[in-house]
């Protein structure tokens, strides 16, 4: 071979080896499955989510499950089959998720739960969850009622529960009534499904008056249920915030609204802002970084004369 040939050969050669080096790193995809679009909160989760992704350089495959089970089960499979490198979502409820979870672990896709937690006796189905403690939201919840309330005698709550089956409906109504066992007056008299919605939350009050005038307290799982329920009570002739102490979790601005509007008593703050701390546990797990089983969010509590202080400076 002569000479010049080799070194056209080497040149090529050596071009190809930087063009090779020179090639970007093929992005994360990240498989998200969401629970829906059922508030404002989980509205603000979802645009998190997506611009913390774009923002991390990291490719999102997203699924609205519209609160069903099954639609979740079916983008996750999805994912699967298009081997995303790992797989987040929220789930639905917290049962029935075994069988999905192991087609993953047998694909070597890592999943991480955000927002809500699941029950399941094989653990290593999931690295790690990340959200809020809703238990301690619930505790949160019962803690300034008793604190609050000035009112004498019995004590009659109703409540309205998040979705059935749903991490948070389970944990904050436990959280709750932990905390006011301690006082026997304060009991729940009434509790039903509003399902995180306002329309739902409007419509069971509605029921909850129709049978029951004699009611000193709303606990509402979510602040959406609890400006549905704001307005079956306006409906119903009373005055919510005063003839009846209303008390909600989330935070979102809608509930600082009625709580300017002297409508809501208090939120506790749930905050749907986890996509840029999702985004750095992602990367994290694909770089094979060890994680806690549970991260939990930083969270505060708003009563109705902060609110109008604090409006200015929510960001959902």
């Amino acid at each position: 071979m002569s000479k010049s040939r080799k070194t056209l050969l080497s040149t090529v050669a050596a071009g190809l080896i930087a063009g090779a080096i020179a090639l970007p790193a093929s992005a994360l995809t990240l498989g998200f499955a969401q629970v829906g679009a059922e508030s404002e909160w989980r509205t603000a989760n979802t645009v998190s989510i997506k611009e913390a992704a774009k923002a991390a350089g990291i490719t999102l495959k997203f699924s609205d499950a519209q609160q069903k089970q099954e639609n979740q089960i079916k983008a996750i499979r999805s994912f699967i089959a298009q081997k995303v490198d790992v797989i987040a979502f929220a789930p639905v409820v917290t049962t029935g998720w075994d069988t999905v979870l192991m087609e993953a672990k047998k694909a070597k896709i890592p999943v991480i739960l955000t927002d809500r937690s699941i029950e399941t006796k094989d653990e290593s189905l999931y690295v790690t969850m990340i959200g809020s403690d809703f238990t301690e939201e619930g505790r949160k919840a019962g803690k300034w009622l008793l604190e609050n309330y000035k009112g004498q005698g019995d004590v009659n709550i109703v409540e309205l529960q998040g979705t059935v089956g749903s991490a948070p409906a389970i944990e904050r109504k436990k959280g709750f009534e932990e905390v006011i066992k301690a006082e026997p007056r304060f009991k729940i008299t009434r509790s039903q499904t509003g399902d995180f919605t306002r329309a739902k939350g409007k419509e069971v009050m509605e029921a909850f008056l129709k049978t029951d005038k004699n009611i000193q307290v709303l606990f509402a799982h979510n602040d959406d249920m609890a400006i549905g329920a704001i307005q079956a009570i306006e409906a119903a002739g009373m005055k919510p915030g005063k003839d009846i102490m209303i008390i909600s979790i989330d935070a979102v601005k809608g509930a600082f609204e009625a709580m300017m509007a002297g409508k809501l008593n208090v939120t506790v703050e749930c905050n749907p802002q986890l996509g840029p701390q999702l985004m750095d546990i992602v990367k994290e797990v694909k770089a094979g970084k060890q994680q806690p089983k549970r991260i939990n969010t930083k969270e505060s509590i708003f009563p109705m004369e902060t609110a109008a202080k604090e409006f200015p400076n929510r960001k959902y």
